[in-house]
């Protein structure tokens, strides 16, 4: 039981650093580094508020787990956002901040231009990422924590 409670705190740790990255360090450094350090803390945070609703319903017996994490994520989005209050739009962006954070793992190349930050694919394919859009899914790392602690 203190297991998904941990995480839930871990996660607002995480929030907490990243939001401090994003609104105090980042437009004095101005670093590309940090805003990709920023995206993926964001994953990770979302990543454990997910996992932290599915030991919980897992432990009440309302949904069933495997080892497949994308099967886990269908599981939560077809079975927990409901009761969460989580809308179609933040799962939208959970995903679509899920495949930014994957493409920068696999980019060969990424850069700043602009305060966006531009990942470059293998195959040269462009991945732009404004920091409106780091803001959002910050904001939304944030709603989604709040959403989980409710049912705490």
């Amino acid at each position: 039981m203190d297991k998904f409670l941990e995480n839930l705190e871990e996660a607002g740790k995480i929030i907490s650093i990243a939001d401090h990255m994003l609104y105090v360090t980042f437009p004095l450094i101005k670093d590309k580094n940090l805003l990709l350090k920023i995206l993926s803390d964001t994953k990770i945070a979302i990543s454990k508020c997910i996992s932290s609703v599915l030991q919980y319903e897992y432990f009440y017996k309302r949904i069933k787990l495997c080892s497949d994490p994308k099967t886990n994520f269908r599981t939560f989005e077809e079975k927990c956002t409901k009761r969460y209050n989580i809308t179609e739009q933040e799962i939208r962006l959970i995903a679509e901040l899920f495949d930014v954070v994957e493409e920068h793992k696999k980019s060969s190349m990424e850069f700043m231009k602009n305060e966006k930050v531009v990942i470059l694919s293998e195959n040269l394919q462009q991945k732009i990422v404004p920091i409106e859009k780091v803001r959002e899914f910050l904001a939304l790392a944030k709603n989604i924590l709040k959403k989980s602690e409710k049912q705490f």
